[in-house]
């Protein structure tokens, strides 16, 4: 008889409630786990990413850092956090030293997120997350999250529950119903996919682009107006104040006209949404009202976003 070996590339594992476990447990059983399979286009000695579930606010008898050495950590207070500041119980300045300054994980050791399959439902550390049901800060707190560099982000896709205890979609038969697809991408028949929403997906692009660029020339108003860059590769700012941010601000990106992300997307060379326009210092007028969409614009490098290179500029 022949006996053949199948192999499982298993790239991301999660540990579900990990804290229940010992931590020198965990370690023998990840020490198993082969190197990534070179084949497959991973590089030589490439390890698994492992993130593990360890609810820690503070006061806790097992403590996450016990598992940061053998992991990266869920690290629930950094959607706490941003909910609470996109909500308006925090001004967004003080974002500005947001990170492990905050008592949060060490950026390497952070798996980040807004909600959860559990918290949303206010379940395994939920309580004041925000979620899709309050889409408008929702998608400012990700798209803060997003174009962030610490940690490394988790996005939510979920179904609509009114229930907490609630299933999926389903149809007479207990048979789960596919989503549908809308016209803008988006998702129906009872199913959310945050993951499709344009500011949410854009974002992702928005982080693509920035790459392992660190925050700079940051600026607020001393209340709820922020910007900030990302190297020379990206530009992000917000207003959850109750008035306009008309500010004429450092985009640190190179001259031309480029598509803000967020209201629309690049079409045939030209935008849906907004456009903003970069002088040849890198600065640009950039005005968000109060009362928009959504509280953020953003801009990065990019073809899919820079329509125009505007040599004109100044």
């Amino acid at each position: 008889a022949t006996v053949k070996r199948f192999e499982i590339i298993i790239f991301v594992t999660r540990i579900d409630a990990a804290k229940h476990m010992w931590p020198e447990d965990l370690r023998v059983i990840f020490s198993r786990l082969r190197n990534l399979n070179t084949e497959h286009g991973f590089a030589p000695n490439s390890r698994p990413y492992i993130y593990q579930e360890v609810i820690d606010y503070g006061g806790e008898a097992v403590s996450r850092d016990e598992y940061t050495p053998i992991g990266a950590v869920t690290e629930f207070k950094a959607g706490l956090e941003l909910s609470n500041a996109f909500r308006g119980n925090n001004q967004l300045r003080w974002l500005s030293s947001w990170g492990p300054q905050w008592g949060l994980l060490a950026s390497g050791d952070a798996l980040t997120f807004i909600d959860n399959h559990d918290n949303e439902r206010g379940h395994g550390g939920g309580g004041g997350i925000l979620t899709y049901k309050e889409p408008r800060a929702y998608k400012a707190a990700i798209a803060f999250l997003l174009a962030h560099p610490y940690g490394e982000p988790q996005i939510m896709s979920s179904f609509q529950f009114l229930d907490s205890e609630i299933g999926p979609p389903m149809d007479f038969n207990q048979n789960i119903i596919s989503p549908s697809i809308n016209s803008d991408g988006s998702c129906g028949n009872g199913w959310v996919c945050q993951h499709r929403w344009r500011q949410i997906y854009a974002m992702v692009g928005f982080r693509n682009a920035a790459g392992n660029s660190g925050i700079n020339d940051w600026w607020d108003n001393g209340s709820n107006q922020i910007a900030f860059c990302r190297g020379n590769k990206a530009f992000i700012a917000f207003n959850n104040d109750n008035w306009t941010l008309n500010q004429n601000l450092q985009t640190c990106l190179p001259a031309g006209t480029y598509c803000d992300v967020i209201s629309g997307d690049k079409v045939n060379n030209s935008c849906r949404g907004k456009t903003v326009n970069v002088d040849g210092n890198g600065r640009a007028n950039i005005i968000l009202g109060n009362n928009e969409y959504d509280i953020m614009m953003a801009i990065h490098v990019g073809p899919e976003v820079k329509y125009q290179a505007d040599l004109n500029h100044n």
